[in-house]
């Protein structure tokens, strides 16, 4: 019998499930409901001091006491074609139209992984999910399989979720493997090490930054072009 969600310990290790869920993965990387179960699955307490960390900062303060919701925000596709020609808004947007993505892409992927949460606990997580397009945009990374994989790299850095890693570890070994060029090892490193340098994103008021130039953006976050992957992005695919 499959346990209620609600029962769970939202700190629990479960090893098991973060294996089932990797095949699973590996298997149809377009499932990314499996990268929510590894995650949540290995992530221990992780979450918990990215909070902390969040609550620390006056930007997560003042988003929590707000009650934003960035989803709401990057929904609204009228409002972010108002926005100036070249900032992270329009980028976003021309970003999303063009892969056929919708705002709202992972919350689906993610429900199966909804787990008893404190309310700003809660709010964090879903900001950090709902976020996941806009670091795409504002690091440089395509959704090709390449592109992913150096963004998960990139995630790893700033959030230090061992469920991830293992993603990122088992993800470039397939992707390699499968295509035969060893430089996604190379490309992934990069993007980790551009995670490590860059500000931290979490933190970063996402609704201001909408409207600004990208480059600005960039610079303001300490995000810079992407090493080795441009030479990658498209290039390389698995079976």
């Amino acid at each position: 019998m499959t346990a209620n969600p609600a029962d769970r310990n939202p700190f629990a290790l479960r090893p098991r499930d973060a294996w089932v869920a990797l095949q699973a993965l590996l298997a149809n990387p377009e499932e990314t409901e499996h990268v929510f179960t590894i995650v949540r699955a290995l992530s221990g307490k992780t979450l918990l001091r990215g909070y902390n960390r969040f609550t620390a900062t006056p930007t997560g303060r003042r988003i929590l006491a707000e009650e934003r919701n960035l989803l709401t925000v990057l929904s609204d596709r009228e409002a972010l074609g108002r926005l100036p020609e070249g900032s992270l808004g329009r980028h976003y947007l021309d970003f999303v139209e063009s892969e056929q993505l919708s705002a709202d892409g992972l919350v689906d992927a993610s429900a199966r992984e909804q787990l008893p949460l404190h309310p700003g606990l809660a709010r964090y997580a879903e900001r950090l999910r709902d976020m996941h397009d806009l670091w795409h945009v504002t690091c440089g990374y395509g959704r090709d399989v390449s592109g992913e994989a150096c963004l998960l790299a990139f995630t790893v850095a700033q959030t230090r979720n061992p469920g991830l890693a293992l993603i990122v570890v088992a993800g470039t070994a397939k992707i390699a493997r499968e295509s035969g060029d060893r430089r996604i090892f190379r490309a992934a490193w990069a993007a980790f090490r551009a995670g490590r340098r860059a500000a931290w994103l979490p933190a970063a008021d996402w609704e201001r930054l909408l409207g600004q130039p990208l480059d600005a953006v960039r610079a303001e976050l300490g995000v810079g072009e992407p090493e080795v992957y441009p030479a990658l992005r498209g290039r390389l695919a698995t079976a």
